[in-house]
């Protein structure tokens, strides 16, 4: 079938949230059906990165600390064979950005209807609104399963 450049390429954004595990099973089930490959992305920023001052942070603790919940998330999802069929990557800068740098040259992105931020209550999420209006390539955002039994109800 040729090298992984050639094959389509499906990129998921993974915070660890409910609706990030869901996006990811669809990332992977999406990718078997069209013959394609998994980005599995994790950004992170710095604390002060829009002016207010933190603690000093050892950057290389913090970007190893996103990779393992990461690697932890796709085990815990996929099972340890799936997820090293996933190619992670934990990239530092705003998730938006992140992904729709990533997502260039991508078949699909996929995100979660809402992260780990946010209000619980709220239909999207700010990642989720902001890569549905600005992807260069179709978006899929979707919903974490419900515990109530009917889609949609309150979690």
């Amino acid at each position: 079938m040729g090298t992984d450049t050639a094959r389509p390429r499906v990129v998921v954004g993974v915070d660890g949230s409910p609706s990030s595990h869901e996006a990811l099973r669809w990332a992977v089930r999406y990718a078997d059906l069209i013959g394609g490959t998994v980005d599995a992305v994790s950004a992170w920023e710095l604390p002060g990165a829009y002016g207010w001052s933190a603690l000093a942070v050892d950057i290389d603790f913090e970007e190893a600390g996103v990779r393992q919940r990461l690697n932890q998330g796709l085990s815990d999802v996929l099972g340890a064979e799936g997820a090293s069929s996933v190619r992670a990557l934990v990239m530092r800068g705003n998730p938006v950005e992140v992904l729709l740098a990533t997502a260039e040259g991508a078949e699909a992105l996929v995100v979660g209807s809402r992260g780990r931020g946010g209000f619980a209550r709220a239909l999207l999420g700010s990642v989720s609104q902001h890569v549905a209006h600005h992807a260069t390539c179709p978006v899929v955002i979707v919903r974490p399963k419900s515990r109530g039994g009917r889609p949609g109800s309150p979690a």
